[in-house]
């Protein structure tokens, strides 16, 4: 009895990530987030430069007010508009009745309440997560990055370049910008860090080894890709000259949080650092949902992100299963010269399918993104579904022989390694 009391409070903890409250959708069964209307020559204003308002600063809940720094605030809702939305037809977020967004695609189902009793209750775990150091760090080492072993990077300009530091959290080096997607370096995805999913391989460096960092991109809620630590150690290192992109309804969180420069888009707007105007960062439209506590349930959206510079362009898919839009962000914004996309947390398909993409999925986002080269992200640092810590990338393999596909076109990285894509000028690295 004691066992099973275990068993049952263990995967209890696991609710925060996948249960909610259990809606009917229907193809967009809501309503589309409504938009001023923009004439031609108002949006080519907008899209000349940054739209912002200027909000007052609030410090974090139940604190003290935030520190001001001498640089001015400005998180803001406002975007520039793609001609893309006014143009073209693109799937557009949407909300139901009670406000909430919605996955407006066939492709989206929420596991019923049987099904996910099922898996909570018995539905195997082949994870099979090693407790002993040596054979994990065998299997899987943990490298030191090269930016803790070169500190002076101040006449880096690599080109492209991209390292991995655990789960969905990739440092992207493009077009003289940094970019953090993600960031996780907690040991445990949870709202506390005395319970809840931990991870069996540890983040390659702290917040305070990273290179500066000029943008971080959030694709979601969900505690593995939006951890209050990681945000908190990041603001208080960059500051306000650290740029937040996020989507609708998470601003107010990371205001709290006392960061300044936070940006709000909804799907297929568009903005970009200050000082920066030649990368666009685009927040594009993914399939998933969000959630942080028992009453927020999909309050906030979700998306990836398309970073588009003057000589490379990089997406980042956040978390989320198989939808029709990527072959839209392909036709609008590819051919990407890189693509992080994620590979893990797939099994049993019944409860995953309509949130996390399996490998076989992965690589058709992969054409469908028209990505030159990808890399495998969401897997080998949290054991948050039941299938084999190992089996990603070997499933992987498969769906690029399968294809007919360069398997070096889609590879995967140990904890902390990097890959030099493109050099400035425009070489190919193996």
């Amino acid at each position: 009895m004691c066992r099973k009391r275990l068993v049952r409070f263990s995967k209890s903890l696991l609710q925060v990530f996948f249960i909610s409250s259990r809606r009917r959708y229907s193809r967009c069964g809501g309503v589309p987030m409504e938009k001023p209307s923009s004439s031609g020559r108002a949006a080519l204003e907008e899209r000349t430069g940054l739209v912002e308002d200027v909000e007052v600063l609030r410090g974090a809940e139940g604190g003290e007010p935030a520190r001001r720094t001498s640089r001015k605030n400005s998180s803001s809702r406002k975007s520039f508009r793609l001609d893309y939305r006014l143009e073209e037809e693109v799937t557009k977020s949407c909300q139901d009745k009670y406000g909430r967004w919605i996955n407006p695609w066939p492709t989206w189902r929420f596991p019923s309440y049987a099904t996910m009793l099922k898996f909570f209750l018995w539905d195997k775990n082949h994870s099979n997560v090693p407790t002993n150091k040596e054979v994990l760090d065998s299997e899987l080492p943990v490298m030191e990055p090269f930016f803790v072993q070169k500190r002076d990077l101040s006449d880096s300009n690599p080109g492209l370049r991209v390292t991995w530091l655990g789960h969905s959290t990739v440092l992207v080096e493009m077009d003289g910008l940094n970019i953090l997607t993600d960031p996780i370096f907690s040991q445990r995805a949870s709202p506390v860090q005395f319970m809840g999913p931990k991870r069996f391989r540890g983040p390659p460096c702290t917040v305070e080894q990273l290179p500066r960092i000029d943008a971080v991109v959030i694709s979601h809620s969900h505690y593995d890709h939006l951890d209050a630590g990681s945000v908190a150690s990041l603001n208080a290192r960059f500051g306000g000259e650290l740029r937040w992109f996020v989507p609708l309804g998470l601003m107010d969180w990371l205001m709290k949080m006392g960061c300044e420069n936070v940006m709000e888009l909804d799907w297929w707007e568009e903005n970009c650092v200050p000082g920066h105007d030649e990368v666009t960062f685009v927040c594009t439209p993914s399939q998933h949902w969000s959630k942080r506590t028992a009453l927020d349930d999909n309050k906030s959206l979700w998306g990836s992100w398309t970073v588009l510079g003057p000589d490379h362009r990089f997406f980042f898919g956040g978390d989320t299963g198989y939808c029709s839009s990527f072959q839209e962000i392909g036709q609008r914004f590819g051919p990407f010269d890189l693509a992080a996309i994620p590979i893990g947390a797939y099994l049993p398909r019944d409860v995953m399918k309509g949130q996390h993409v399996d490998p076989e999925e992965a690589v058709q986002i992969h054409q469908d993104l028209q990505a030159k080269q990808s890399l495998a992200i969401h897997w080998g640092t949290f054991a948050l579904a039941y299938e084999h810590y190992l089996e990603p990338p070997v499933r992987l393999r498969e769906a690029l022989e399968q294809k007919g596909l360069n398997p070096k076109s889609f590879f995967t990285l140990h904890h902390g390694e990097s890959r030099l894509l493109t050099s400035q000028e425009g070489d190919v690295f193996e």
